[in-house]
């Protein structure tokens, strides 16, 4: 089922002059855009503190200096918009999605089937990419739905910053929205409203034929298009750096085997073209055209640079039984949408320098079947849940060390878990403790270890102490577990107990 994600900028030429203006602009200002058509002037765009102040898109230039004196005016650039919309586009296909495609003036549009298990799945792929944007300095919003017009329309009607329409639930969801949704011509949509239809649910009950008569055949096909009746491709856009390799068919096919033995002959000929140019590929996207006018993806991602053949089609043709050749293939394009420079590399003699196992292969595979995997490298903290940090799997060595003597569990919790104990103050281990609403007996403890807060980063941490003991139960199980204070003065902590780690 095709999952189709739009990002609407609605501030686009604001957020483009914000971020490029040769001097900051004040933030308490309001500013317009200005657009112009022989001697009219109108706004284009504006920010919110202009539109709280009565401004919106449309108004003369000349009415909106009357109301506001100290407004700041720009002229509209419509082609410097529209470089920034390619480069956001461009930008997506290598992040997110084999198949983007610009989406009018003010938007992109992406088909995430087959590629949004990289990211974590829909939710995090459409958080991760909102937060993205508005790190940068852009104000999007993003919903994903079953269609492009449903996507295209909740993205830029709903407040929401995102939006995941289940599968199934388009028409529940669609139905109450406005004609505007639709994207419908405004002499056809004023037309509707005076037959009184002003919503997607009036016009959907209404008779086909009539509706035609009067409006033609476009009010029809988007409600079709809305709905997943009728298909609306993705034409991706394509730059002429990309390196890429094709193959169409004659006869369309559909066999695993023949669509694996032609991803290998792809692969090749990409490969060929890749080392032609001194590049190695971060990732590649398989684009499958089916007879039906439909599309299928894979994306196979990469920790470094390759253009080794056999690497390639392995993850490729690990993922073939995903493929739904339908009535069959009648063509098939191998993209690498991200590459790198890949030098040739002399491999040392194993006589001379011990060979260093490279694992990237194995992290490759694991991550395309959509496991999110990470290294963990020490910190320089003496809070524990502070000394760890999350890496790249292939990320070089940080040179940095865990200094502390005594051990430390393999499982550490990220959030302490509060236990009740039973224990003598202020220097006693647990002698019974209870986690999950099991009673554990301690048999053994080794104790205390006392870390104090790191007052010199944050203050409030002044006085903050912590005792830890190793304590091991009945069954031989053994615990890291800590309380809160000194176990005297009441001002270094609660004195409560919390278990952080679990030793093998």
């Amino acid at each position: 089922m095709p999952r189709v994600v739009s990002v609407y900028f609605p501030l686009l030429p604001i957020d483009r002059i914000r971020r490029h203006a040769s001097e900051p602009l004040p933030a308490d200002k309001p500013l317009v855009v200005i657009a112009r058509s022989g001697s009219k002037r109108w706004i284009s765009a504006a920010d919110p503190i202009a539109l709280k102040l009565g401004l919106r898109v449309g108004m003369p230039a000349s009415k909106a200096q009357a109301m506001v004196a100290d407004l700041l005016m720009v002229e509209a650039a419509p082609a410097e918009d529209a470089a920034v919309l390619e480069k956001l586009a461009l930008w997506a296909l290598r992040q997110y999605s084999p198949v983007v495609a610009v989406d009018g003036s003010d938007g992109l549009v992406m088909d995430t089937e087959g590629a949004d298990h990289l990211q974590g799945g829909e939710e995090l792929l459409v958080s991760g990419l909102v937060n993205r944007l508005h790190a940068h300095g852009l104000t999007a919003r993003a919903a994903v739905a079953e269609t492009w017009g449903a996507a295209h329309a909740l993205a830029r009607l709903l407040a929401a910053q995102t939006t995941v329409v289940p599968v199934g639930h388009v028409m529940k969801t669609v139905i109450d929205l406005p004609l505007v949704a639709l994207r419908l011509s405004s002499e056809v949509i004023q037309g509707l409203r005076v037959l009184g239809i002003d919503t997607i649910g009036k016009l959907s009950a209404m008779p086909r034929a009539p509706l035609t008569l009067r409006f033609g055949p476009e009010p029809a096909r988007r409600l079709d298009q809305m709905f997943g009746r009728v298909a609306e491709p993705i034409e991706p856009i394509r730059i002429p750096e990309l390196v890429e390799a094709s193959k169409s068919f004659a006869e369309p096919i559909g066999a695993p085997d023949t669509i694996a033995r032609y991803v290998r002959r792809l692969v090749g000929q990409l490969s060929t073209r890749l080392a032609e140019n001194g590049l190695g590929a971060r990732r590649c996207d398989l684009i499958i055209h089916r007879v039906d006018n439909t599309r299928q993806y894979l994306r196979a991602g990469l920790a470094k640079p390759v253009r080794d053949p056999s690497r390639l089609s392995k993850l490729l043709c690990d993922r073939i039984q995903t493929i739904e050749p339908g009535f069959g293939i009648e063509k098939m394009v191998l993209v690498a949408v991200f590459a790198e420079p890949l030098e040739e590399r002399q491999v040392a003699s194993s006589l001379i320098e011990e060979e260093v196992a490279d694992i990237t292969p194995l992290v490759d595979i694991l991550g395309n079947r959509g496991h999110r995997l990470f290294r963990v490298a020490p910190v320089a903290s003496d809070v524990p849940e502070r000394s760890v940090r999350r890496i790249s799997p292939t990320a070089p060595a940080t040179g940095q060390t865990w200094a502390n003597k005594w051990p430390r569990p393999p499982r550490l919790f990220a959030n302490p878990e509060r236990i009740e104990v039973i224990a003598l103050l202020p220097d006693q281990p647990p002698a019974i403790f209870t986690w999950h609403g099991r009673r554990r007996k301690v048999v053994r403890a080794d104790g205390p270890e006392r870390i104090f807060g790191e007052w010199w980063l944050r203050p409030r941490e002044f006085h903050a102490v912590r005792d830890y003991f190793v304590v091991e139960d009945e069954q031989g199980e053994r615990y890291w577990v800590f309380r809160a204070g000194d176990g005297i003065d009441p001002e270094t902590g609660s004195h409560f107990w919390f278990l952080h780690g679990v030793f093998g």
